[in-house]
Parts: structure tokens; sequence; C-alpha cells
């Protein structure tokens, strides 16, 4: 479980950078930033591919997960060295490709994992919409974070880019949510499973799981995320990355709760 969650966390959070990336641009901004941020999304790919060679999971049927997330990792490597030399159109190409294997990672260990309640067929699939959109979320609210404290580096730096990155945020946070609520209506169509006794279960047996995964990742989040957009919206950058590093902590938490929700009730939340 642990060598899972491990996997399913980390390599979802570089792979979430690499994809933010795609919605700010070197040519406004500088290529310091991109650097330093590919550089961290390097290293999470990095740190996930020793731990899963160590330890690698127990309930996924093939290694094409472990493949792609590597190679995401030489292109995210190689795109760093050319974003630093200032190429930035070739950069581009290569950050796609980094984020497109990576998204392919996340979406074949989403479709091997083995440990889910039979939904009519669509379980795996369901898991992959959950674990695309939490990507999503942690690589967009870890690299709005960072980028707060790039107004320390360059104090002339326009806010848009910061409240262009908000909104993303505020997006994948709504889209999260959705994923949540998707999930629990399959679970309603699927006549077989009563969903009253799956929410008991949820409430009550698992509420050492469940109830901090709706605290965490979803009310803190979408009260921090409007805090965030206020302040923005004034320019308090400062304030703004403050509320963004409890909102990383927050969104953490909350996928952390979902992963082990997922080995609970086999249900991805």
């Amino acid at each position: 479980m642990i060598s899972s969650t491990f996997f399913f966390l980390f390599s979802q959070l570089g792979v979430g950078m690499l994809l933010t990336l795609l919605f700010i641009s070197p040519r406004s901004i500088g290529n310091s930033f991109f650097k330093f941020a590919s550089l961290t999304a390097a290293i999470f790919l990095g740190v996930t591919l020793g731990f899963n060679f160590l330890f690698p999971s127990p309930v996924r049927e093939s290694q094409l997960p472990v493949f792609f997330l590597a190679a995401s990792a030489l292109l995210t490597a190689i795109y760093n060295r050319i974003v630093d030399a200032g190429k930035f159109t070739a950069a581009l190409v290569f950050l796609i490709a980094a984020t497109a294997s990576g998204l392919i990672s996340v979406a074949a260990d989403s479709l091997a994992f083995t440990r889910l309640m039979t939904l009519g067929g669509w379980d795996n699939w369901m898991l992959l919409l959950n674990h695309l959109a939490a990507t999503a979320l942690l690589g967009s609210v870890m690299l709005t974070m960072v980028f707060g404290h790039w107004y320390l580096v360059v104090p002339k730096l326009s806010i848009d880019p910061l409240q262009r990155l908000t909104k993303v945020l505020i997006g994948t946070i709504a889209i999260r949510v959705l994923t949540i609520l998707v999930s629990l209506i399959a679970l309603q169509m699927e006549q077989t499973i009563p969903l009253a006794a799956v929410l008991r279960e949820l409430m009550v047996r698992q509420a050492i799981f469940f109830w901090p995964r709706i605290i965490f990742g979803v009310l803190a989040p979408a009260i921090l995320a409007a805090m965030i957009w206020s302040t923005v919206q004034i320019r308090h950058t400062q304030a703004a990355t403050g509320l963004l590093y409890l909102a990383v902590v927050a969104l953490l938490f909350g996928e952390f709760f979902s992963k082990f929700l997922l080995f609970a009730v086999n249900i991805p939340l």
C-alpha cells in the first residue's frame, strides 16, 4: 500500500507541475523560474522512480507506468537544459513531450491497478479520471506556490501570471470535486452496491480517512482558493504565497487520505 501511495502522489505531483508550466511562458517571465520548476519536477519524478525500484508496487499488473515516467523524467531533464539556453520554441516541444509521457504514466498506472471495487467495468476508468484530476490539482497548487516566491526574486514581475495560475488552481479544485461526485454517482448507478451502505462505511467505519479527506481535500482548499484570489486581486503576493503554502499542505493531506481510502474501500474518491 505504501509503495503504491508514494508512486501515486509523487508521480502526480511532478507530472502536474509540468502540466501547469504549459499555462505560462518563459518569454514573458524569463527562463530562471522554468529552470527551477522543471528541476523540481524532475527531482520528484526521479525520487518516485528510485522508490519504485526499491519497493515495487504489488498491485500493478504492468510496468508501463514506470517506463513512461522514466521517459518523462528524461525529457524533463532535457527541457531544463534547453530552456536554460533560451531556446524557448524547442523547449516547449520537450515540455509537451515530457507532460504527455507523464500523463500516459498516470493513466497506465490507473488502468493497471488491481485493487478496485467492480463498477460495471468502469472501475479503472473512474480511477483514471480521479488520478488525472489529482495530477492537475497537485501540480497547479505546488507550481503556483513556488511562483509566488518569484516576486521576491523579480519584484517588478507582472501579476498576470500569478492570476492565471490562480485561475488554473481554482479550476482544478472544481474538477477534483466533480470527480469525487462522479465516483459516487457511479456507485449509485451500480445497482448491486447500495450507495447508502457505501456511505455508511465511509462516514463511520472509515471516518478516520474519509472526514480528513473531505476537510483537507475539499473544504479547506475551496476556502483558501477564494482567499488566494482575493489577495492576488489586490496584488498582495506575500499574503497569497502564505495562503498557497496552506493550500499545498491541505491538498497533500487530502490526496494522501484519498489514496488510503482507495485501499480501504477500493473506491477512488
